[in-house]
């Protein structure tokens, strides 16, 4: 079988221009390292420049870095212009920024509220609006722009921990996944979220200092997520065989929500 008709054919990106929010560390790294490898250009964005600029030096030829902030309208705005400047094109958009915030329930900050449903909820929605112009120029009926939500499995399940507005926005972004998947499909754009199990980052590192083996022992398939896991899934989702799929939150976690 050719090339043409084969599996390469079926999950090729390359060619294509993604960004990643949160791109510079943790899932969003790997998500970004997944994408390169696989032949696409991909635009690295955190707010800290730092790290983006030393994951493009890493990776060289087809990485981007472009700063931003998308905890704010202003942020998501100045970020899809900065797209447009700098590629004039954009196929897929990876909401992946996020953060979380852990307090006893009678102790627990409304600041916390703020911070935590700005950036996992009100940021998605806010830069894929941004981004429209651009993912609208990109699709086509036969090879749609994507759109890529990063929900989580707290937001399927009720954790363990107390982290009450990251599971709470965690559920929402699934929601928004689905309707803003329904408003844009006549646009020939997909979207659809991914939502990892435990997978170790900065952010989960104080789960695995609780105990690496706990972790492990609740997860059905016996082991916690890696990158070709979560870059897996993202390129799936980017490539020619998901073309069809809109509106479908993705479990990425072992089989961890079976147990809920």
């Amino acid at each position: 079988m050719s090339d043409l008709h084969g599996p390469s054919r079926l999950f090729d990106v390359s060619g294509r221009t993604i960004l990643v929010t949160g791109g510079s560390k943790g899932i969003g790294e790997m998500i970004v390292r997944g994408f390169h490898e696989s032949g696409a250009t991909v635009v690295v964005s955190a707010r800290n420049p730092e790290p983006c600029e030393k994951l493009a030096d890493e990776l060289g030829e087809r990485i981007i870095a472009i700063p931003g902030d998308t905890s704010t309208v202003a942020g998501c705005r100045d970020l899809a212009a900065n797209v447009q400047s700098r590629t004039g094109v954009l196929d897929v958009l990876v909401n992946n920024a996020g953060t979380t915030w852990g307090a006893p329930i009678d102790e627990y900050p409304d600041s916390a509220w703020d911070k935590v449903l700005a950036l996992n909820l009100k940021a998605p929605f806010h830069l894929t609006v941004a981004c429209l112009d651009l993912l609208r120029k990109a699709a086509t009926p036969a090879r749609p722009a994507r759109v890529i939500n990063v929900g989580s499995v707290d937001g399927m399940h009720v954790p363990v921990w107390e982290s009450y507005a990251y599971s709470s926005s965690k559920a929402a972004v699934h929601q928004l996944t689905r309707h803003v998947a329904k408003r844009l499909a006549g646009e020939h754009i997909t979207v659809n979220a991914i939502a990892p199990g435990v997978v170790k980052t900065k952010m989960t590192s104080f789960a695995f200092d609780e105990g690496d083996n706990d972790l492990v022992e609740s997860t059905p398939l016996g082991r916690t997520g890696i990158q070709d896991d979560m870059a897996g899934a993202a390129v799936f989702l980017a490539s020619p065989a998901a073309s069809w799929i809109t509106g479908v939150v993705l479990p990425v976690d072992g089989g961890f929500v079976t147990l809920s």
